[in-house]
């Protein structure tokens, strides 16, 4: 059975030093009242108490905080341990710590994680924002130290044998934001909380254009000159280095649409502009397209049979009759399809009388004896197969031409 703890005086002068003593009742934002080392079961208007009476008060708080503690922990706990919990449970309230990430890891028997759990409580709504306190920062450091000092004595840690390294898997553990330094004043009527500027932490400055950078700054400096060391811009060419641009393509005018006509401007390469006197400018050479004579006819105008008259010498052969010739069949009228067909509707005669015959030998034929010799049944199925093979073949033979003839005659219409 778990041992039960009771409160010791550890837990007592913890929470008196954080909670304080306010001798008089004062009344809180939501319009409770609190009095003594933050009681207010009992607190009322006017009433006022001594310390020994505020620590009585304190004590009988925090009966129902260490009767919570008992029961929601299961993990066996030391005196401190349960000291700093009850420390802890009392200022966030049992319903949070019920709620907490602490008690869960305690329950899992993660104490040390647990203790690391508890520096996460260390914000508060202060004039309508949620800010980390520096108070609470402070607090929660005692209770954490309270919570993972052995009863036994310490254990040592001789830096010789284990030197600390960093762990960057810890988050959470350093706030982001400079912890705010408030002052609760612990007279008047009204509990009141004011900022504290003599012990507020000056935010991280940055540093001036004239100071020397700091090493992780100095680091990160050499290595952008080491870049731009590497890809630097290459230096620049001379003017009268640089090499003149070769010749570009220029269309002066948009091409006229197939047959061209003689008057229709021709393709011109010019070369770049140079700044020359217009004396020794030379005149920009020009590539010119002979242009075809409007009376000439077309190549797709000539009937079978007829040779184009070809006015440029490229297009001639050393013979001076012309190199084209048109009197070949035209594309399209299915020369050798008709041969393909033939070929094709043969296949499928003797594919089919193959079949057919083995098909009608198989039907009325008995069934051989078994001589000990070359089944005929099965030289008559393999003729079959074959039979097949060969229909097979020839459909194929007909689709192919049927779809070589389409192509074609689609061709010739397009064109």
């Amino acid at each position: 059975m778990k041992p039960r703890h009771q409160v010791s005086r550890s837990a007592i002068e913890l929470i008196k030093r954080f909670e304080g003593y306010r001798r008089k009742s004062a009344q809180l934002p939501d319009g409770r009242w609190t009095i003594g080392h933050g009681h207010t079961l009992t607190a009322r208007e006017g009433a006022e108490v001594s310390e020994r009476d505020a620590e009585a008060l304190l004590i009988y708080d925090l009966i129902a905080v260490s009767h919570s503690v008992n029961e929601w922990v299961f993990t066996p706990l030391n005196q401190n341990q349960f000291d700093a919990l009850v420390a802890f449970a009392f200022n966030i309230g049992l319903e949070s710590f019920r709620r907490s990430s602490v008690l869960r890891r305690l329950n899992e028997g993660s104490l040390i994680q647990a203790a690391c759990a508890m520096e996460l409580w260390r914000k508060a709504e202060f004039e309508g924002e949620v800010i980390v306190i520096d108070a609470l920062v402070r607090r929660r450091s005692a209770e954490k130290t309270l919570f993972l000092t052995p009863v036994s004595g310490w254990v040592p840690v001789p830096s010789p044998v284990l030197r600390p390294n960093i762990d960057m898997d810890a988050a959470g553990v350093v706030p982001r934001q400079t912890p705010t330094a408030l002052n609760v004043s612990m007279d008047g009527a009204q509990a009141r909380v004011e900022r504290d500027a003599q012990r507020q932490e000056r935010a991280p400055a940055q540093p001036d254009d004239d100071e020397s950078p700091n090493p992780t700054g100095a680091a990160a400096a050499a290595v952008s000159s080491r870049l731009a060391t590497i890809f630097s811009d290459p230096p620049e060419t001379p003017a009268a280095e640089i090499p003149a641009p070769p010749p570009r393509l220029v269309i002066e005018e948009e091409p006229a649409p197939f047959p061209k006509t003689a008057s229709t401007p021709a393709l011109v390469l010019t070369a770049p502009e140079e700044d020359l006197s217009p004396e020794e400018a030379p005149e920009p050479p020009k590539l010119e397209l002979a242009a075809v004579n409007d009376s000439e006819p077309s190549l797709f105008d000539l009937p079978r049979g007829e040779t184009a008259p070809v006015a440029d010498a490229a297009l001639q052969s050393s013979g001076g009759e012309p190199a084209l010739d048109l009197t070949g069949p035209v594309r399209g009228e299915g020369i050798g399809v008709t041969r393909g067909f033939g070929a094709a509707a043969g296949l499928a005669a003797a594919g089919v009388g193959l079949f057919g015959g083995c098909l009608f030998w198989a039907i009325n034929m008995p069934p051989p004896q078994p001589n000990g010799g070359i089944n005929p049944g099965t030289i008559v199925w393999l003729a079959g197969i074959a039979g097949v093979g060969l229909i097979g073949v020839a459909v194929y033979m007909i689709l192919d031409r049927l779809g070589r003839a389409d192509g074609e005659t689609d061709l010739g219409r397009d064109e």
